[in-house]
């Protein structure tokens, strides 16, 4: 297992407590570099939506919990924040909550020369996600060529 991947879910592990003690949903997790900095990321969620001091809540008790516990080598920049109004869809429960939604699809291999699918969330299983479109026949993807999907919104 990658190094990413334990820190991840080191503070999953973490953050699970805190989560059912507010009554929060934790969406995701991701250790990630960018333009040479480490990011430590929780994307957290409740019905209603999550605010900014319910962020700062979790954000003062997770920096003090991965002070204590110490187990990530480099130095990161913590951020706990909302997943957003286009949030990804990476857990099954993600995809059933999901069904009948507009959802953007983007993929690592293309399919029929496309890498990007916007359509209706029709059905998915533990290998495939199945769209549905307006104008053309539905589209079932294998799972593992799904690089991002993510609920869509027209404004």
């Amino acid at each position: 297992m990658a190094k990413r991947e334990v820190y991840e879910q080191k503070t999953e592990a973490l953050l699970l407590p805190m989560m059912e003690e507010h009554h929060f949903e934790l969406v995701d997790v991701e250790f990630v570099k960018e333009a040479g900095t480490w990011y430590l990321r929780a994307y957290i969620d409740k019905p209603g939506g999550i605010t900014i001091d319910d962020c700062e809540a979790v954000s003062r008790k997770l920096s003090d919990l991965l002070d204590e516990k110490d187990f990530i080598e480099e130095a990161y920049i913590l951020e706990v924040s909302s997943p957003g109004l286009g949030r990804p869809l990476k857990k099954d429960k993600d995809l059933e909550r999901s069904l009948g939604e507009s959802v953007e699809v983007k993929l690592f291999r293309a399919l029929d020369k496309q890498k990007e699918f916007s359509g209706i969330l029709k059905s998915w299983d533990k290998d495939t996600v199945t769209l549905e479109f307006e104008d053309k026949a539905g589209l079932t993807i294998e799972r593992a060529n799904i690089a991002l999907i993510r609920l869509a919104f027209d404004f």
